[in-house]
């Protein structure tokens, strides 16, 4: 059965025909790029030429293998041909050849003008909304690597691609990481604003493939990452949510230089970084002393004797101003380490051994 879009109140078959942009605006778009003196000679032969042969025919779209290779380099010239019906009729072409069209498809989009360029990512657009799901994953992936290393423009087309195929599958991908052990639920921030907050513990039962899911989902405000360990892969999907507020990655074994890229990739989140040691307490964030409210049941904390109402006044014998001081120095250690705590309680000063417990 094949898949539909709902369009208000009518349904039509889910097929892709690539998009239609006015030829002004493909101008204006392509004279963002300089394009190079020897690159323009190397094409010149090619586009004289084409400008004397008609606009492909549709029909020849599909195939056979004697004409394979030469057919399909020729349409990937014309997606730079100086007829606007002669970069339209090859796209058109290569989509319909689809999976024989990927690798020259994804090839043609190094060191190419910005009219290729948009025009190769629309192929990759109908690949991801066709039906042969190993060639939507597979141009999912070219998708997401443009993404993460193309330039300004090439970035920009890439992921709003992703964004707007991902709003179709919102509503399975929430079903598939509840069911691996993720916990959706919605609530609002501090600022007013509602959205979904995701939390991926010990219980997640999900690979690093089904981290894709994450930026499928719609309204992310909040996501926490404790206790499982993440590899670039899935580092890379973190940062594709855009409108997430606040990042907290706890245990995950990330590396220096794959943060240090989230954040620049995520300039408006709050990224919290923490090694894995978890002390298992609640305070008032930014609020000076740093006065312990609450103490999680089983936690390293209540295991050392930490009690409600300690004021937390340093740790191994760096000061701590603010409860949020405390996450912070907490952060640095990993589970299993042994933290000193110096504790004012009821006027009296003590010292407590902590070994830190690991998230989940």
């Amino acid at each position: 059965m094949k898949r539909v879009f709902t369009i208000g109140r009518q349904r039509t078959p889910r097929r892709c025909a690539p998009l239609r942009v006015g030829a002004k605006c493909r101008v204006v778009m392509v004279s963002v790029l300089v394009i190079f003196a020897n690159v323009l000679w190397s094409y010149e032969s090619a586009f004289s030429q084409e400008a004397r042969t008609p606009p492909v025919d549709d029909t020849s779209a599909v195939l056979n293998d004697e004409q394979n290779k030469s057919q399909l380099d020729r349409w990937i010239v014309q997606l730079d041909a100086p007829q606007f019906a002669q970069r339209e009729s090859a796209t058109r072409a290569l989509v319909e050849s689809g999976r024989a069209a990927f690798q020259p498809v994804t090839l043609a989009i190094h060191g190419a003008s910005l009219e290729v360029t948009t025009r190769v990512v629309d192929i990759l657009r109908c690949f991801l909304a066709g039906d042969d799901a190993e060639l939507a994953q597979d141009a999912e992936r070219v998708l997401e690597k443009l993404f993460e290393e193309g330039d300004e423009n090439t970035s920009r087309l890439a992921v709003d691609t992703l964004d707007f195929h991902s709003m179709g599958l919102a509503i399975k991908a929430r079903e598939k990481i509840e069911s691996l052990g993720a916990i959706v639920t919605e609530g609002f921030m501090p600022d007013g604003r509602r959205g979904l907050q995701v939390v991926i513990n010990s219980s997640w039962q999900g690979t690093v493939n089904d981290f894709r899911e994450l930026p499928r989902l719609r309204g992310v405000v909040r996501v926490g990452v404790h206790g499982v360990r993440l590899q670039d892969e899935a580092i890379a999907m973190l940062s594709r949510l855009r409108d997430v507020e606040i990042l907290e990655l706890y245990g995950t074994g990330a590396g220096d230089e794959s943060i240090a890229k989230l954040i620049r990739q995520l300039p408006n989140a709050k990224i919290d970084i923490r090694k894995g040691g978890k002390l298992g307490v609640g305070g008032q964030p930014m609020l000076g002393p740093c006065l312990i409210t609450q103490i999680q049941q089983g936690s390293a904390a209540e295991k050392a004797g930490l009690e409600i109402g300690d004021v937390v006044q340093a740790i191994d014998g760096e000061e701590i101003p603010n409860f949020e001081t405390l996450s912070e120095k907490v952060g640095k250690h990993s589970a299993g380490e042994t933290i000193a705590l110096k504790v004012d309680r009821n006027n009296q000063t003590i010292t407590l051994k902590v070994k830190l417990g690991g998230w989940e």
